[in-house]
This record gives structure tokens, C-alpha cells and sequence, in this order.
């Protein structure tokens, strides 16, 4: 399938952007997770300035990942590929028929814990603490779904020299491409 230059350009901007954020969100969940993070440690963050710094990151790159992904270049490899786009839910669900997220339950698992992490972040430290720890947990599952989502870019040739950032990328162990059957 050939692509018009308009969107071509479109999804080589956008991997090149979600590479990036894997990067940084990767260095910020080392950094934030070298201990577990507990309700002990939230109660931290009212004085320790570089600790708060830290889960502010944390959270913002999380969920720049996550909206990056989902609301942009989803949409905008599904269109590429000839897939009718829609609600955000209707693009879950073709994803997930693709092999580009393993389920639109844990997609959306994501996006709550996004929003207690953003909502919650004063008021209620044991929710937050919480929160983190399980979007901890579900940075494997972002960067799974950047490497099957570039994968299928690059397999088309609608992207040049992913392989090259791949390979010259700090983080490059974790984009094994994972056996999918249909990608």
C-alpha cells in the first residue's frame, strides 16, 4: 500500500516522537523506581523537592506516551493501513484486533490510573502511591505497543532507519518485536 507524503510524514514525525518519549519516560521510571514507591514515600514529596520532580515527570511521561499513542498516531497508522478511524474506543478495538495493544481493557486500566495519578496527586497519597506502582507496571505494556505499532510502520517501508534509533538507543533491549500473527 502506497502512502501520500502528507501522511508518510505524519507517521515518521510521530514515531520519532514516541521513541522519544519511551526514552525519557524509561529514564524517569528507573530513577522514580529504584525502591518501590509506598505511601511512606509519597509523604516525601511535601519536602523533598527532587523526589516531587520526579513524579511529576513520571507522570506527565507517562501519560504523553500514552496520548501520544492512542490519540495520534493510532488513529493515524489505522487510516494509513485503510482502516475506517472513529471514537477512541472503536481505534482500541481495531488495535487490539491488529495485535498492536494486547486489550483494550488494559488500554483502559491505563488511562484510569493516568487519571488517578493526575487527579488524586494531593489529596489522597495512599490512592497516588498506589497508582504509581501500577502504572509502574505498565510501562512494559506502552513500550510493547510503540515497538509493535513501529514495527508494522517499518515492515511497510513507510518508515527509513527506525532499525539505526533502534539499535543506537540506550533502551534498545526492550523493543524485541514480539511474534504476532496478521503484523
Amino acid at each position: 500500500m502506497s502512502l501520500d507524503s502528507k501522511t508518510a510524514l505524519r507517521l515518521q514525525f510521530l514515531v520519532r516522537v514516541v521513541l522519544k518519549e519511551c526514552d525519557h519516560l524509561l529514564l524517569t521510571d528507573t530513577r522514580l523506581f529504584a525502591e518501590p514507591f509506598t505511601e511512606e514515600r509519597a509523604k516525601l514529596l511535601a519536602v523533598d523537592p527532587d523526589l516531587a520532580e520526579r513524579v511529576e515527570a513520571f507522570v506527565s511521561r507517562f501519560s504523553r506516551l500514552q496520548d501520544t499513542l492512542g490519540d495520534k498516531l493510532l488513529p493515524t497508522l489505522l487510516m494509513a493501513l485503510g482502516e475506517k478511524t472513529g471514537a477512541a474506543i472503536d481505534n482500541l478495538d481495531r488495535a487490539e484486533r491488529l495485535g498492536f495493544i494486547l486489550s483494550v481493557d488494559e488500554w483502559l486500566a491505563m488511562r484510569n490510573l493516568r487519571n488517578q495519578m493526575v487527579n488524586e496527586y494531593v489529596e489522597d497519597l495512599l490512592v497516588l502511591s498506589s497508582a504509581l506502582q501500577s502504572a509502574h507496571g505498565f510501562v512494559s505494556a506502552l513500550l510493547t505497543v510503540t515497538q509493535a505499532i513501529t514495527a508494522e510502520v517499518e515492515r511497510r517501508g513507510w518508515l527509513v532507519r527506525l532499525t539505526q534509533h533502534i539499535e543506537t538507543s540506550k533502551n534498545a533491549q526492550i523493543f524485541v518485536i514480539p511474534a504476532k500473527a496478521g503484523i
